[in-house]
């Protein structure tokens, strides 16, 4: 598996304006660092233990998302490793961020993970309820809501996706017209290996890709 070749292909096939989060999860340190070397600049990571060790090899030379499910206690750390989290959904681990945020002085840029497919299994904000919790959040003043993520439910063909991205897009315009201080409604997250084209036509401008660079993992898709 070349990643360095994987990078230069998947940047080739991204229009202007898309920008690619290499989705690191279980991945080796000289893995990203192979990643970074072949131009990218944002790395997602899912876990704070992980991005530690990571960090210890890449230093500065990437930003870091945090892409997996962010639990209250992690935060702490999580405010200080991390460029942006991508995957806040409640108004509770909003409200932790930004106390946490306060006490190191920074203003943490976030997206509004949607449960597109309204899985009850998954973690995210149902669409009806997205704009109400956007509100409230952007009362919070070291945060900065600059957009929304969504994976949508796991299915076969990617095509099959096409309304979960749609709904995303037009909430992602409804929250945007709503012109709320601190939101800024700049990054649309949607698409994965198997589905970041057909996310990109639906409007993505960032997306998660992992095992297109990195190869297959053994546990699951990215």
């Amino acid at each position: 598996m070349n990643i360095r070749q994987n990078v230069t292909q998947v940047l080739s096939e991204l229009p202007p304006g898309v920008e690619l989060v290499a989705a690191a999860k279980t991945r080796e340190p000289w893995e990203i660092l192979e990643a970074i070397e072949a131009g990218v600049s944002i790395v997602g990571e899912n876990y704070l233990q992980e991005a530690e060790r990571a960090c210890q090899v890449i230093g500065d030379r990437a930003r870091l998302h945090f892409i997996g499910h962010l639990q209250k206690n992690k935060v702490k750390k999580a405010v200080r490793l991390f460029s942006m989290i991508e995957t806040v959904d409640s108004l509770e681990i909003a409200g932790e961020i930004d106390k946490r945020c306060a006490q190191i002085g920074k203003t943490m840029p976030v997206l509004i993970e949607i449960n597109s497919g309204r899985e009850g299994q998954k973690w995210g904000v149902f669409p009806e309820k997205a704009a109400e919790l956007t509100t409230e959040i952007s009362k919070l003043p070291n945060l900065e809501v600059m957009g929304l993520m969504t994976m949508g439910p796991f299915l076969g063909n990617p095509e099959n996706l096409r309304p979960y991205f749609r709904e995303t897009k037009a909430l992602f315009r409804e929250i945007g017209g709503l012109n709320l201080p601190g939101v800024s409604m700049k990054y649309l997250s949607m698409g994965m290996t198997d589905s970041y084209k057909v996310a990109i036509e639906e409007g993505a401008n960032l997306v998660r890709i992992g095992t297109r660079i990195f190869g297959e993992r053994s546990d699951a898709r990215d």
